[in-house]
């Protein structure tokens, strides 16, 4: 019998197979696998529609009526393959037909896919300047010796700006700027991640003006931006404190006892410590005006949004004189125009100017296109005459609840979405043709519904492995997801428990 030849010791060590991990598909890929099963939806759908209300062009509850079918197979073919087109600039005609050739209304989402470039150029024109860092900076080494102090302070600067303009991504690059104050204060990685994570996140959840949620949802919705602006702050001041609280709360403990740390240390620990307390960073005069522009810009943009008569007097109210109700053609057009002025205050040349101007929309055009891709999914509906099928579905459900159970059923149908669609302007561009004219069946306020979506959506994303936000700022704090789980989970289900009651009196007043 013969024998098989033994190895060469010179061979080639085989490799071990690698197990593959499984990772959730990207926004862009949940969106295409929709777009497919919307399309291949209307197939079985029956089509039919509501009469519109001619004053509020909103659909009259108890006028749904069956339509024939619209549309041949090679139409439907077409309109699969036109839905990005039509998402971007298709044009809604007198009969309720959407495509690029036809004259009426804009339906597609131009204005705000221009509007999220814009405030990308802003934001990171902003932030090549140095201005932002090294105000942050000196704040926290100014109160580097308060502990408590310094976590509040900060926690209030993220959740500013996750309010106003979402800060998520952006986060990431305070990581080690935070790492070492922290650590030198004698607390834990968990309490980095809860300065930044939660701080943003729950201004995030509880967004005023947040250009990427409240903006596209109030889009979608066909509302102001400024609809509604009275609650979400109401919510900005209840709950900001509530993640403050509850941060605090763990970090006297570790303080207290290093050993009830919910992490473990990680390499290196100790000459971060010795870092933490460095020198004091000094802003020069430039910097001081770029956080002062920055300030009064984002000031500028809530008090041009706003419908201040509407707010005041009632929503029938005649606008002021002096109020500007600036839409997203105007505020995509102030913060090009504030993206120039803060690069020339900030001092980047000609050059730095034009290659931070071209970063900034390459790095945000990704968002753009999610919002463009979530619109053509409301087109294909919209031209299959299913929506008003789906509409008329959920109707014969909430037409009886209860305005307080209708606040808090939006809520709690966006906490699915939100984890599907973990892009918030993907979620809002998608849920919102759909969600908002119920809340018109239901007597409530489509800024309700506007604010469930984006308080689901804020909560999910504080959580989901899904979120490059989470699981990046995760990786550069060093803490491992299931620590992190154990510190936050307590924390969101508080904010489940606060936020549906909110949204369930607020509904129902």
């Amino acid at each position: 019998m013969a024998r098989h030849a033994a190895p060469s010791s010179d061979a080639p060590p085989t490799e071990p197979e690698k197990s593959r991990e499984f990772r959730f598909p990207s926004a862009f890929t949940v969106l295409f696998v929709v777009t497919i099963a919307v399309w291949l939806l209307a197939f079985v759908v029956p089509t039919g529609s509501y009469e519109d209300d001619p004053d509020t062009g909103a659909p009259i509850p108890g006028s749904y009526a069956r339509t024939e079918d619209p549309l041949s197979f090679t139409d439907r073919l077409m309109q699969l393959f036109l839905a990005p087109v039509n998402g971007l600039y298709g044009v809604m005609n007198d009969e309720g037909f959407i495509g690029p050739y036809e004259v009426g209304e804009l339906y597609g989402a131009a204005g705000v896919f221009l509007f999220v470039i814009a405030i990308g150029i802003f934001i990171t024109i902003c932030m090549t300047t140095g201005a932002v860092d090294n105000g942050v900076a000196r704040i926290a080494q100014r109160m580097s010796t308060r502990g408590p102090v310094l976590i509040a302070v900060l926690m209030v600067l993220f959740s500013i700006g996750g309010t106003t303009e979402g800060m998520a991504e952006e986060t990431l690059g305070f990581y080690a700027l935070v790492i070492p104050l922290i650590l030198a204060l004698g607390y834990d990685r968990l309490v980095v991640t809860g300065v930044i994570m939660v701080g943003a996140g729950i201004g995030v959840l509880a967004s005023t003006v947040n250009p990427f949620a409240t903006g596209v949802a109030s889009d979608s919705a066909g509302i102001s931006i400024g609809d509604g602006i009275g609650f979400r702050f109401l919510m900005y001041v209840l709950l900001v404190p509530v993640g403050i609280w509850y941060v605090l709360r763990y970090a006297r403990k570790v303080k207290a006892d290093p050993s009830a740390s919910g992490t473990t240390p990680a390499a290196g620990d100790d000459e971060l410590r010795a870092q933490g307390l460095r020198e004091e960073v000094v802003l020069t005069g430039r910097q001081k005006l770029v956080l002062w522009t920055i300030g009064l810009t984002f000031a500028f943009m809530i008090f041009a949004i706003v419908p201040w008569a509407q707010v005041i007097s009632g929503p029938n109210a005649e606008s002021y004189s002096w109020q500007l109700d600036w839409y997203f053609p105007e505020l995509a057009a102030l913060f090009i125009v504030m993206s120039i002025l803060v690069g020339l205050i900030g001092g980047l040349g000609e050059k730095g100017l034009t290659d931070s101007l071209v970063r900034g929309a390459g790095d945000f055009i990704g968002v753009g296109l999610i919002i463009v891709l979530a619109r053509g999914v409301t087109v294909i509906m919209n031209n299959a005459e299913i929506t008003g099928t789906i509409l008329h579905s959920m109707e014969n459900i909430v037409s009886n609840t209860d305005s307080g159970v209708f606040g808090a059923l939006m809520f709690l149908i966006n906490l699915p979405l939100a984890f599907l669609v973990p892009s918030s302007s993907g979620h809002a561009a998608l849920a919102m043709p759909i969600l908002a004219p119920l809340a018109d069946f239901a007597g409530v306020s489509r800024a309700m519904v506007v604010t469930a979506y984006q308080s689901a959506s804020g909560i999910v994303n504080l959580v989901t492995p899904t979120s490059a936000v989470v699981m990046g700022g995760l990786a550069l704090a060093k803490v491992r997801y299931d620590q992190y789980l154990r510190f936050v989970l307590p924390l969101v289900g508080i904010l489940l428990v606060l936020t549906t009651a909110m949204i369930a009196i607020a509904a129902s007043l």
